[in-house]
């Protein structure tokens, strides 16, 4: 397939945070239906969704994946909305809340980059870029289903942790997250803490998460059982609300969470099991 086309902001910024560039792609099903009214997917780290990326050469190809399983009718296709990272990728994606318990920030540096900084931490503000300036500018600008059910957010690794993040911040506003090798590991148990204070009730959201078994997933296995066990206990029904999965052969990188990409799309906008 050749290179998406998109429509592209730029210096979309609130206070406190970098200028980046955001991207929108729309389906075909878009442009071939004038009247049709499609979901929204919001995508961390935006500039690794499509055919290019900047660590391993080859992006997930989202606009791909979409096309293929909306013609073969498994999807409704959604409308992707790619958020670029900035040079302050850590400090936007670091959830605020868990960081500010009693202990999170000494074990956030402890298990986390040495050179964080408390004070380029400005994760509710980039949360609410997405809610205030750049979900306003694309309900505006084209046809979407702009309610809860037809908004979600996805990313990989911490922006796996922010998109969690954003749907328990925000349960009004997304109403499902896909949350690729989440980076548990540095907030462990104090985004547990966090998730059993604030995740929305059962029946309301859908989550998705996966991890593999090599490189940094490796760490990830204690922080996802527990986070499913929450979630079971918050009767969240496997299958119905959530999906966990494990893949023992994948690595920490785009490759990987490109190749399983159908899953999450699956489970957020299928039309049938497949």
């Amino acid at each position: 397939m050749a290179s998406p086309k998109l429509e592209t902001y730029r210096s979309l910024e609130l206070p406190g945070l970098k200028r980046r560039r955001v991207d929108v792609w729309l389906p075909e099903l878009y442009h071939q239906e004038p009247g049709i009214k499609l979901p929204v997917l919001y995508i961390n780290d935006g500039q690794n969704v499509f055919n290019r990326s900047p660590y391993v050469g080859s992006g997930w190809k989202i606009h791909e994946r979409i096309s293929t399983l909306a013609e073969e009718g498994k999807i409704l296709p959604a409308i992707v909305v790619a958020i670029t990272s900035t040079m302050n990728r850590l400090g936007e994606y670091l959830p605020q809340k868990p960081l500010g318990y009693p202990g999170g920030l000494a074990y956030a540096r402890e298990h986390g980059p040495r050179r964080l900084n408390p004070g380029k931490v400005f994760s509710d503000q980039y949360l609410k870029l997405i809610v205030t300036v750049i979900k306003p500018i694309i309900d505006e600008t084209y046809r979407t289903l702009s309610d809860r059910n037809n908004t979600a957010i996805m990313g990989s690794s911490m922006g796996g942790l922010i998109s969690f993040y954003a749907l328990c911040e925000y349960p009004d506003v997304f109403g499902a997250a896909a949350c690729l090798s989440t980076h548990w590991t540095i907030l462990g148990d104090y985004m547990l803490r966090y998730a059993r204070q604030t995740l929305p009730e059962a029946g309301t959201h859908k989550l998705y998460f996966d991890y593999g078994g090599k490189g940094y997933d490796k760490q990830y296995e204690p922080f996802q059982n527990k986070i499913d066990a929450l979630l079971q206990d918050k009767a969240y029904q496997e299958g119905k609300d959530f999906q966990s999965w494990v893949f023992e052969d994948d690595d920490h990188n785009e490759l990987y969470w490109s190749k399983r990409l159908h899953l999450p799309l699956g489970f957020l906008y299928g039309k049938q099991d497949y």
